[in-house]
């Protein structure tokens, strides 16, 4: 249990840091409401009109998200690869070499697709 301690304690003061944080916006911040504040805000794009109970997305933000998840999960594996790479030795280097391959290939056929053409 010594070793969670720190951990615990830092979840702690991560939580009342955010508790702190909406109680003090609420109470401090100001209370002059009008449409524009309300309305809904996407990257400086002017919100479209939607009909009742939601609308239909374009696919591109499905393959957007899609692209990123496939694409930062790379990041997931490279980390501990990259943190334990001594002890791996030449097994983990090849290892890691076919996995980059891989997503370089995928990353090419997305390119090659338009998938990544914002158009």
């Amino acid at each position: 249990m010594e070793l969670y301690t720190p951990v615990l304690w830092l979840a702690a003061i991560a939580a009342g840091f955010a508790g702190f944080s909406v109680i003090m916006s609420v109470a401090v911040g100001p209370k002059r409401y009008n449409r524009a504040k309300l309305d809904s805000y996407e990257c400086g794009i002017e919100p479209t009109p939607q009909p009742l109970g939601g609308g239909r997305f374009p696919v591109k933000y499905f393959i957007t998200a899609m692209l990123f998840i496939v694409f930062d999960i790379e990041i997931i594996f490279l980390y501990p690869w990259a943190v334990n790479f001594d002890a791996l030795k030449l097994f983990g280097l090849v290892e890691m070499v076919l996995f980059i391959v891989t997503v370089f290939v995928a990353y090419a056929y997305v390119w090659r697709r338009g998938g990544l053409d914002w158009d």
